[in-house]
Formats: C-alpha cells, structure tokens, sequence
C-alpha cells in the first residue's frame, strides 16, 4: 500500500487552524480578547519551540466552545470554515492532494490539532481518513476538554499512525509512505517515512532536510 500522510497547518494551509479558531471566536466575543489572545500566542510559541503541553492546551483551545454548546459551536465552526479556512485552501494544495488520490495512494491527514476543529476541513480537502487529537465526551456526547488515547503530537503521530495500520491488518513494512510536514515537531513520524518531505518548512526543519537531501516543497507563501 502507498500512504499518502499530510501535516494540515502551514502544510496544507498557510495558517495554524486551531490558533485561527481562537482568533475568529475571540472576534465574536467569545472570550476576553486581552487574556485569550496572549494565552493564545503563548501556546502557539511553545508548539514552534517544541515545548507545548498538549493537554494544557486542548483544555484552553476548546473551553470556549465546551461552554457555548455543540449547537453554537456547530454554527460558529461552519461560518469559520466559510470565512477563514476555505479562502485559504490554495489550488497548489487541493492539486497535491489529488494527486496522490489519483495515483490510488490511501492519503491521510494527520494533525496535532483537535478532531473538532479539523474534520470539516479534513472533508473540505476532500480527505476521509483523520488522525487528529481525539476528545473525550460526556454523557451527552459533548466534549470534556480532556484527550481520549494518545495525541497525535509529536512521538504521538508515529503511534497513532502505527494504531490506524494495526487497525488494517497491516504493518510499517506493509506500506510505502510518503509524509508532507512543515514542522520540527513531526520529526518522528517524518523519519519513519520512505519519502519525507519538508512542506513549506520552519527554519529548523529546512536546515536538517538540506543536510539530509529531503525533498524540499515550497507549496504557497505564507
């Protein structure tokens, strides 16, 4: 099997989709726009750096949406979607995609972002199978803050990844993967591919994937 694996932000699209959310919930009063919006890019400083607790976050990215409600937060992610997400799908990155559909490549995003937030956009790149940081829910069905199972962050992709392939019947020696990634973050699962490609990458990645003759993928300028 051929496996196709996309990092989504700053991979897919020019932006940090959960970052962005809090952003555009901040906007329609969500939240305190002084003390979200420095927590915000506290958070994001730590994911560039490497040293974000992914927990810590979760709980902060999602609060907002746990207190309105699935109904609200439903509502609120379709108007994100239309007025910040689907503008920035580039045509460069919907043609990467399908190129690889096309080959017959099982292609898959896999995201350190929360399954709430990237879903619809998985299924705006028209890309079915997700591996995202899944969420605990209550007993009605809303999400709790907490993550269920391991976060796809980090070491964490490689053993999500090797979990969806176990899930198949299958094995890291079963298929060839090719895995698109802009971040030093995804190092792990980028040295596990057989065709790791730094996509529009940070600065620290681009170094490394010069020195060891990766593909380098300047998909959009951000």
């Amino acid at each position: 099997m051929k496996l196709a694996l996309f990092d989504l932000d700053h991979t897919l699209l020019p932006l940090d989709s959960d970052h962005t959310w809090g952003v555009f919930t901040t906007e329609m009063g969500w939240n305190d726009p002084a003390v979200f919006s420095q927590r915000n890019d506290e958070f994001y400083a730590h994911y560039q750096a490497g040293t974000l607790d992914i927990h810590d976050y979760v709980r902060f990215a999602t609060r907002a949406a746990r207190e309105r409600g699935a109904t609200a937060a439903a509502q609120a992610h379709a108007r994100y979607m239309d007025d910040v997400i689907r503008p920035r799908i580039t045509p460069e990155a919907l043609a990467l995609v399908r190129s690889h559909q096309h080959a017959g490549d099982t292609v898959m995003i896999v995201t350190a972002t929360n399954e709430f937030v990237t879903r619809p956009i998985a299924q705006a790149f028209g890309v079915s199978e997700l591996i995202a940081v899944e969420l605990e829910r209550d007993a009605a069905g809303w999400i709790t803050g907490e993550i269920k199972g391991t976060p796809s962050f980090r070491e964490g992709k490689v053993t999500r990844v090797a979990q969806w392939l176990t899930q198949q019947g299958l094995d890291w020696d079963d298929v060839e993967m090719t895995f698109y990634s802009d971040s030093m973050n995804d190092l792990p699962l980028l040295e596990k591919a057989h065709h790791p490609v730094a996509t529009n990458p940070d600065a620290r990645l681009r170094q490394l994937a010069t020195e060891l003759g990766w593909r380098i993928l300047e998909l959009f300028q951000e």
